[in-house]
């Protein structure tokens, strides 16, 4: 397992001569290769990695100042677009695709030297909690190969668990930065929903998609999110972000309003997650927050709202692949309708299927009132208890996930069981507010995460409180 300084310490000894770009970038792709037998990549960006170490090596030589990443390297999951190698987004459907430009957020990155050295297994579409449904392969979690790494962004939080790279680049839709990182032991970030632009991410539900970074400490995925938050042409959601920088110092939590939310310790949570929840609970209170209990009495339905919006959202988003304009196209077809039927009947997983056919019901003439309507009602009765509870709250708490990591093959039988998983995450979602995860301690061996809500565009308080819990555990 490779070790890694914060962020800013690699870029300072870039800037400084100490190591080279070049260095890191073999570092990271010695590490990916020591670690492929847990398959967190698809593919490999190394021309390309290496073409811009050197260059920035040689700008350095020159006196030049690189950035605040100067030849960092980090991994983006496999549905950023990228100028190098394929964007497949872990599905037959994109595998043979070549983006013709990149995502927004990897090229601020890359303004600030980072360097881009693989992308990362998912969820095919990020269509899944624990990467099973990846059309290549399975992730393993760092922790037990056994076990899952949760998903979507799977492949990207066991990157990072592993140590290939200090950080690495997912999607959270239904809690699928938060919910790996708890699996795996990192930390997760899910912004509030337009700070980072999606432009260049393929699509899943765009109105409850976001960017996150992946990272091992708070301080390092605040940085990550300061490049890349912000305005952005390219996508209309984006709105201006905080003048201030994210996450700079550690918030004083003393005095701070904490909500303990009810409706996150009934039944189904694992006595251990309960266990550490309630123990990182108790260290907030014994820094100085005034913790009590709140109650979201809409939140237990933030699951059947979401799987009722995404997939309608999804059946929309996947209907540009045809087999006509880019991505699989079935051979030996006849005519232009079997063309259609079976580029998407051999391109498509069963998972996108599934979601396809969910979200063209509840879209469907005389169905569209009685679901898709009723769920959008209930959405803004969500989002208005988390705007209730933030006249009287600083931040919310809860678990991240109701259990530690399951096996692989435990869950994906019933697809029930697997969206049971996102059952703390997806209220988050749903109501655009931002959140995180932070390692809190194991059960049996294996990481839990303790998951912090902020008020909707605040999060640089909630980076700054975070980073303050995380001090506290430290």
């Amino acid at each position: 397992m490779a070790d890694w300084p914060t962020l800013s310490d690699i870029a300072s000894q870039v800037q400084d001569g100490k190591v080279t770009a070049r260095e890191l970038v073999e570092k990271s792709l010695v590490a990916i290769e020591e670690n492929k037998e847990f398959d967190a990549v698809i593919s490999m960006t190394s021309e390309r990695a290496r073409s811009r170490a050197d260059e920035i090596d040689v700008r350095i030589k020159n006196g030049e100042q690189v950035g605040r990443l100067a030849g960092v390297p980090f991994i983006a999951k496999d549905n950023f677009l990228t100028l190098t190698g394929k964007t497949t987004a872990a599905s037959n459907m994109l595998k043979p695709f070549e983006a013709p430009y990149q995502a927004t957020a990897i090229n601020k990155l890359e303004a600030e030297g980072a360097i881009c050295v693989a992308k990362a297994n998912l969820d095919a579409f990020a269509h899944g909690s624990s990467t099973e449904n990846s059309d290549f392969f399975t992730t393993k979690n760092p922790h037990d190969k056994e076990r899952v790494p949760g998903g979507s962004s799977g492949g990207s939080a066991a990157a990072v668990a592993l140590g290939v790279v200090p950080f690495a680049l997912g999607t959270d839709t239904g809690g699928s930065v938060r919910l790996p990182a708890s699996f795996t032991g990192v930390v997760g970030y899910k912004p509030s929903y337009g700070l980072v632009s999606r432009s260049g991410v393929v699509a899943m539900a765009s109105s409850t998609d976001v960017v996150g970074p992946l990272a091992r400490s708070v301080e390092d995925t605040a940085l990550v999110l300061d490049i890349m938050a912000g305005r952005d042409d390219l996508d209309s959601t984006t709105f201006e972000r905080d003048k201030e920088p994210y996450g700079k110092d550690s918030l004083d939590l003393s005095g701070k309003k904490i909500g303990v939310i009810r409706e996150y310790f009934g039944e189904g949570l694992e006595a251990g997650v309960r266990q550490n929840i309630e123990a990182a609970i108790d260290m907030l209170n014994s820094a100085g927050a005034q913790v009590s209990e709140v109650s979201l009495p809409s939140v237990p339905l933030a699951l059947a709202v979401y799987y009722i919006i995404c997939p309608a959202e999804v059946s929309s988003n996947l209907a540009r692949y045809d087999g006509q304009r880019f991505g699989y196209n079935a051979p030996d077809t006849k005519n232009l309708d079997e063309s259609y039927e079976l580029s998407r009947e051999q391109g498509f997983g069963a998972e996108a299927k599934r979601r396809i056919m969910m979200g063209t019901y509840v879209l469907s003439s005389g169905y569209y009132d009685a679901y898709y309507k009723k769920a959008q009602t209930v959405r803004t009765k969500i989002r208005q208890e988390f705007d209730k509870a933030f006249e009287e709250f600083d931040f919310l708490v809860g678990p991240t996930a109701p259990m530690p990591a399951f096996k692989i093959g435990e869950r994906s039988k019933d697809p029930l069981q697997m969206y049971l998983t996102d059952i703390m995450t997806v209220a988050a979602n749903i109501s655009g507010n931002p959140a995180i995860s932070v390692p809190a301690g194991t059960s049996d061996n294996l990481p839990v995460g303790l998951q912090i809500i902020g008020n909707y565009k605040d999060d640089r308080r909630l980076l700054a409180a975070a980073r303050a819990y995380q001090e506290l555990a430290s």
